[in-house]
């Protein structure tokens, strides 16, 4: 796909919103940065064609969306914002009318993110090795994520006095500069206590850095996530949400309260936690066939 084509779109969309639909210059504006974060997560999800986006291509952007930190009516926004471009691009021809009711289906919105189960966590958490160039760095990465279930944000901004390793927890700030504490287990202790011994660039504060020192983006995070999930085996969709959300579900299964996993993810609602609990139907019917006198 060529970029510059996209941008090309995004050009005469905003000159039609402007002179043909008469809308402000900041509602213009507003518009192009919502379209120029599609076109970034284009450019890195390597869409093959943007004119004939799938349910499963709007739905890993959705994804994307909500590993920025965005709150809900700003991801309702984008999603409105791509909407009417796509119903642009059907007015001149350039797509069908499949995106725009793609974008309009409530299927986009009650796609669950993937879940790994134990296995597949393993395989991906195995998946540095030792002759990897920054080995220490990566699965110290993805310790953190799976233990923790913090957001991508959340890890790259991580910086080392959050870090309570001989009392195995540490300390995140959240959406809202909401700070919390979250337990670390023994391979994840295990893991940082490794990257920091062999990591001087770090001396800057930042926990997550490059060779440089230039601390880590939730792009690059995204990156090296999607890098050891392909040598693992893995499925393409997968992303650093994706720990999160299998975080959640697995401490659910383990017997964890909900209470408890809404304070560990740091939701403001326990609404939004309560989205997890129809994910493990298995251990539900096997709970209700233990317990129930009509099981």
């Amino acid at each position: 796909m060529n970029p510059n084509e996209l941008q090309s779109d995004f050009l005469s969309f905003r000159h039609y919103l402007k002179a043909e639909r008469g809308m402000a210059e900041n509602s213009v504006l507003a518009y192009g940065r919502d379209l120029q974060r599609y076109a970034e997560w284009v450019a890195t999800y390597r869409l093959a064609d943007y004119l004939k986006p799938t349910l499963r291509d709007l739905s890993s952007y959705l994804l994307y969306l909500n590993e920025q930190d965005l709150a809900p009516p700003s991801v309702a926004r984008h999603i409105v914002s791509l909407r009417m471009f796509y119903r642009f691009l059907r007015l001149e021809e350039r797509a069908d009318q499949t995106a725009v009711d793609l974008l309009g289906s409530p299927k986009l919105w009650q796609r669950i993110p993937a879940v790994l189960n134990a296995v597949q966590v393993d395989q991906l958490l195995s998946a540095p090795q030792e002759g990897d160039r920054f080995f220490l760095r990566d699965r110290a990465i993805l310790e953190t994520l799976y233990a923790t279930g913090c957001r991508a944000s959340e890890v790259v901004n991580l910086r080392l006095e959050d870090l309570y390793l001989d009392s195995a927890f540490l300390r995140c700030t959240g959406k809202g500069n909401k700070q919390r504490v979250v337990p670390l287990g023994r391979p994840a202790v295990a893991a940082l206590r490794a990257y920091l011994a062999a990591s001087p660039a770090t001396a800057a504060g930042t926990v997550f850095v490059s060779k440089s020192g230039i601390p880590l983006c939730r792009i690059r995070l995204w990156k090296i996530v999607k890098f050891y999930c392909a040598r693992a085996g893995l499925p393409a969709k997968i992303s650093p949400h994706s720990l999160r959300h299998s975080f959640a579900t697995h401490v659910l299964a383990g017997g964890a309260d909900l209470r408890s996993v809404q304070e560990l993810l740091g939701h403001a609602s326990i609404t939004t936690t309560q989205h997890y609990t129809h994910i493990d139907r298995d251990r539900l019917k096997a709970m209700h066939k233990k317990y129930h006198p009509r099981g």
